[in-house]
């Protein structure tokens, strides 16, 4: 597996401001070709590094609602359904599970029915408690700067570093610190493909 370097830090971070630019404005601003920040957007890809390109949508210019950040405090056993919830609900944009368990989300809803709304929204889960905060600007900054790469080894959790392996297993692609937990890894694979 190849090192991971300043440019493609410096890739990763122009991409974040806009992921509609071209690779060979980016070139320009790496010192290398369109086809080269291709290849290197490619790899970072395919280390599961970049998982999609997506749009940053001022959804107040779409939706009526007044934007607020709800935080429910969840009783135990019923995180896995809130979340599936607040994920397929529309209006809600954004989805935080702290480490208590908790969610915290930011939707915009009609002011008159935010109470109704979020109590129909858990209807069946009943919450413990639950605050809801209007917010009164959202700003979205996603950034790469002061962040080092870390690939986790599949096996056993550790970094994997530029003497990592890499492999293609079923379509997915995985990454180990060493060979051994590579071989460990697709000898558990298979048996646990031959079981099934």
């Amino acid at each position: 597996m190849r090192n991971l370097d300043e440019t493609d830090l410096k890739i990763l971070s122009m991409l974040a401001e806009n992921a509609r630019r071209s690779f060979s404005e980016i070139g320009d601003e790496v010192n290398l070709s369109g086809p080269a920040v291709s290849d290197r957007v490619t790899r970072l890809q395919e280390a599961g590094i970049i998982n999609h390109f997506t749009i940053d949508v001022d959804r107040s210019q779409l939706r009526a609602g007044i934007p607020v950040l709800i935080q429910v405090e969840l009783p135990s056993g019923s995180h896995e359904a809130a979340r599936e919830r607040v994920r397929d609900s529309d209006g809600i944009e954004h989805v935080f599970v702290t480490s208590e368990g908790d969610i915290w989300f930011y939707a915009r809803v009609e002011a008159q029915n935010v109470r109704v709304w979020v109590e129909s929204l858990f209807d069946e889960i009943e919450p413990i408690d639950y605050t809801v905060t209007l917010i009164d600007d959202v700003e979205w900054t996603p950034s790469v700067e002061g962040v080092e790469f870390a690939l986790t080894c599949a096996e056993c959790s550790n970094t994997v570093d530029n003497e990592g392996e890499t492999t293609r297993i079923d379509g997915e692609i995985y990454h180990f610190c060493c060979q051994s937990c590579l071989t460990r890894f697709e000898e558990r694979y298979r048996r646990l493909e031959e079981g099934a």
